[in-house]
């Protein structure tokens, strides 16, 4: 299988207090649970931002593939033995986006990529851009203009316009660009966030980011879990 031609970015809120207890099953079951299937569980994290909230990522060969995946998984056994321990931890789980590559950077994990067992200190850190359309110039003027600025990407992501080929798990219809970077730990990436505070030319890019954008971007600050191939 080659990875990614589509990606699906999944952000679920969870009840309050049970965010360990869904990574601790996700890790455990759901990893080459799916994989099996052809999917490439890619990075799954919890927010720094927000406790009661759980992000993954998930990729795929094609859209053709992506159908035969998530049929595979979620009518299989696997799903069904821990759907339901799944479930109760979530309030919400619509909050995800079709997505196809820009640039896959060297942080991006192949498939095979070991997976490790121990908590990590990385931040893997980004943003979410809403867009007007597809044809909207975004694409380069983030990829001209804003990402020499940024440290080096693991990824540069944006809508992939299809129709979402597996109904039963519901996506966001609107167009957006995703950026994430992978940074050692929290120093790194306050050490970042400094550069560019001090930057003229970033005040200068953010304004311009504003403009461009129909909604206020959703900013990323988020800690792999032990298992997470990414960070």
């Amino acid at each position: 299988m080659e990875c990614c031609a589509v990606l699906d970015l999944r952000q679920y809120t969870l009840f309050p207090g049970r965010r360990d207890e869904l990574i601790e099953l996700f890790d455990r079951e759901f990893v080459e649970g799916q994989e099996e299937y052809g999917s490439h569980v890619a990075g799954q994290f919890r927010d720094l931002d927000d406790d009661d909230r759980f992000v993954w990522l998930r990729g795929f060969a094609s859209l053709e593939a992506r159908a035969e995946a998530l049929n595979g998984f979620y009518y299989g056994p696997i799903w069904k033995a821990h759907a339901a321990a799944a479930n109760a931890t979530m309030q919400d789980s619509d909050n995800a986006l079709l997505l196809r590559p820009v640039v896959l950077g060297e942080d991006w994990p192949a498939l095979g990529t070991p997976r490790g067992s121990a908590e990590s200190t990385a931040v893997v850190a980004g943003a979410v851009y809403h867009r007007p359309s597809v044809d909207d110039g975004f694409v380069e003027f983030f990829t001209s203009e804003v990402a020499p600025l940024l440290p080096p990407l693991a990824a540069v992501l944006e809508t992939l316009p299809a129709e979402n080929n597996f109904p039963a798990l519901p996506l966001r219809e609107e167009t957006v660009l995703v950026w994430l970077a992978r940074f050692d730990d929290d120093a790194a990436w306050q050490g970042q966030q400094q550069r560019l505070a001090e930057s003229a030319r970033w005040k200068e890019l953010s304004a311009e980011l504003d403009r461009r954008c129909v909604a206020p971007a959703q900013e990323l600050r988020l800690r792999p879990t032990s298992r997470s191939q990414l960070g």
